[in-house]
């Protein structure tokens, strides 16, 4: 069974930093294209970007680059969001996601080109 567990949110001051987990099991970790999304109260959930562990390839959204890095320990099956010069925007529940496989570069951002979701971990930037 695929498993997905976000956890690392927390209350940052803006400018701060935050680091998120993904916890992963049930699934090749290597083989499947893993991404992080948010979802900001009365907003849809946004596609803010995407690792496939096995070649480290990553995807990120305009909104967040430059500041948020994506990483895997692969040791460990966890993915990492390191967000860098939070901003108040920023303030949302974000979820880690995944499907079996690669994913094309157009979708990678679209919620629904995945299948597996973990549960949501609430980042609070304050300013």
């Amino acid at each position: 069974e695929v498993q997905l567990q976000a956890s690392g949110g927390g209350l940052v001051q803006a400018g701060g930093s935050l680091r998120l987990s993904c916890a992963a099991s049930g699934f090749t970790f290597d083989d499947y294209d893993i991404g992080w999304f948010r979802q900001a109260p009365g907003k849809e959930r946004e596609g803010i970007g995407c690792i496939n562990p096995g070649d480290g390839i990553t995807y990120y959204a305009d909104s967040v680059k430059g500041r948020f890095i994506i990483s895997t320990d692969n040791g460990k099956n966890t993915m990492y969001l390191q967000m860098n010069s939070l901003k108040p925007e920023d303030t949302a529940v974000y979820y880690c996601a995944t499907r079996d496989g690669r994913i094309v570069a157009s979708a990678r951002s679209r919620a629904d080109a995945y299948e597996y979701w973990g549960q949501g971990t609430l980042v609070t930037v304050s300013s």
